[in-house]
């Protein structure tokens, strides 16, 4: 299993963040996880998003 991933909380800001948009189908229950986490942390899904992807894609390891 990953090593713990540990995201500080932060204040709101907006903005454009210079990211492209786009759309990814998801189950209701990871949005849900999702929205306690951003809750939790002040920062938007999109920005939890990202930075799960980034800590994540390093980590990830192909199989033959």
């Amino acid at each position: 299993m990953a090593e713990e991933i540990k995201i500080t909380k932060k204040s709101p800001r907006r903005g454009d963040d210079g990211y492209k948009v786009v759309s990814v189908r998801m189950k209701e229950e990871m949005i849900q996880q999702l929205d306690l986490l951003s809750a939790e942390t002040n920062r938007s899904r999109n920005e939890l998003i990202n930075l799960l992807l980034e800590a994540a894609i390093p980590i990830v390891k192909v199989e033959d």
